[in-house]
């Protein structure tokens, strides 16, 4: 294990402020176990999902360099686990969170984990660079989220990626008027402050705004959850729109989201709207912002983002032409098949246990049934097609199924076998 000397960043009022709520109120709470973690990426095909989600046509390499950037209580140590080939650097403002991580790191041997205490405005001094960096639930507290994320593109290598997490504007508004609640009363994170918090919380109308957070968080009610969410000293939300400007003026773009469909004009409710076709029709940009406003209850943003001087093309999975016969699905570890009470015409339903909108249902009738069946992380989709001895119509029948695969979050793909489709004459 190796651990820097700890390091002070700038003197900042705010940032100071930051720094002493986290080492007050750790957040997310503290673990002592990480066994569940480590049993299930003991499995390398979920590694390989998790690899080909970011880098589509890659294959995965070992001796990767990663950064998590506001490591928090145990996401460093969570990350050394799953990526045991990998060097896991940590960074954080609190030195509470640190020791908890610290704890987790002895207690697991985690031998490719450095811990810094160190800002994430002066990552620089760290004098390294990555592959990957993961920075989730942290910009958006920070006083200037910009000088944050141009922090984190200079130590990003060239063809790095970054797996970034922030507020969504529009699904917090409860959030928002519970915080201007607090501040009136001048509700602080002591014990009984927050004891007094939750039986408010427990006792609100069923509509009241917030309602429908504290149903979908299973933390909410936690203390430590309560104070992060309601008693924060800094905190800003983005809406798709906003979001994509930042990453313009800070030299990234955007590549995709960690969950795609509820972004999407041709998934769940959204498909079956009246205006579906026009959101569909819209560039990528205005139809993640409308399906935003759309469903009106997102409470954050994660995605994936690259340099924007990237040499490659970032997300290159495409239908059209014929490289999609090249690429391998690997489902997501987080679906499941269902194959009782179903809706007419259909064998089994697939659902993402991840997915927080219970409409992003992706149903599959016999013919789908038999593709779905040939998937096993090795063929291509053109060796799907000759398996399940598919021609003809069956192809195009086929292609439309894979696509939707795709953008259900059912699978991602491994492109690194397809050639590019020339770009024009």
């Amino acid at each position: 294990m190796t651990r820097s000397d700890l390091c002070e960043g700038p003197a900042t009022s705010a940032l100071q402020e930051v720094r002493d709520f986290y080492e007050k109120m750790p957040y997310p709470a503290p673990v002592d176990n990480l066994d569940r973690e480590r049993d299930l990426y003991a499995n390398p095909q979920r590694r390989r999902a998790q690899f080909h989600l970011t880098w589509p046509n890659e294959r995965p390499r070992a001796n990767q360099e990663i950064l998590v950037a506001g490591c928090g209580t145990s996401q460093a140590a969570r990350y050394a686990l799953r990526e045991p080939d990998a060097r896991v650097t940590a960074i954080d403002v609190s030195k509470t969170s640190l020791r908890h991580t610290l704890d987790l790191q002895r207690k697991y041997n985690l031998n490719n984990l450095e811990l810094h205490h160190l800002p994430i405005e002066d990552v620089r001094k760290l004098a390294r660079s990555f592959d990957l960096v993961v920075c989730t639930g942290v910009l958006h507290h920070m006083p200037d989220p910009d000088h944050g994320l141009r922090a984190l593109r200079d130590v990003l290598r060239p063809q790095g990626a970054m797996r970034l997490m922030v507020y969504a504007r529009y699904g917090r508004a409860g959030v928002y008027m519970m915080q201007e609640y607090c501040r009136l009363l001048g509700i602080r994170a002591s014990e009984d402050d927050l004891r007094g918090l939750a039986a408010v919380l427990a006792a609100l109308s069923a509509d009241h705004p917030i309602s429908g957070v504290l149903r979908r968080a299973k933390d909410f009610r936690q203390p430590e959850a309560m104070a992060d969410a309601l008693l924060h000293p800094q905190d800003r939300a983005y809406s798709v729109p906003v979001l994509y400007a930042w990453l313009d003026r800070c030299g990234m773009s955007f590549g995709r989201w960690i969950e795609q469909a509820p972004y999407l004009a041709q998934c769940g409710m959204v498909a079956r709207s009246p205006h579906a076709a026009r959101l569909a029709s819209l560039p990528s940009r205005l139809q993640h912002a409308a399906v935003e406003i759309f469903r009106g209850t997102m409470v954050s943003h994660d995605f994936i983002a690259y340099r924007d001087d990237r040499s490659e093309v970032s997300q290159p999975i495409t239908f059209a032409g014929d490289s999609w016969r090249d690429y391998i699905p690997i489902a997501l570890p987080g679906t499941v098949c269902v194959r009782e009470r179903l809706p007419p015409g259909s064998v089994a339903v697939l659902i993402n246990r991840s997915h927080k909108f219970t409409d992003l249902v992706c149903t599959v009738d016999s013919f789908e049934d038999r593709l779905l069946g040939a998937i096993d992380g090795n063929r291509t989709l053109a060796e799907i097609l000759q398996f399940t001895a598919q021609d003809g119509d069956g192809d195009c029948r086929a292609l439309r199924f894979f696509e939707r695969l795709w953008q259900y979050d059912q699978v991602v793909f491994d492109a690194s076998r397809a050639v590019a489709e020339p770009s024009g004459p």
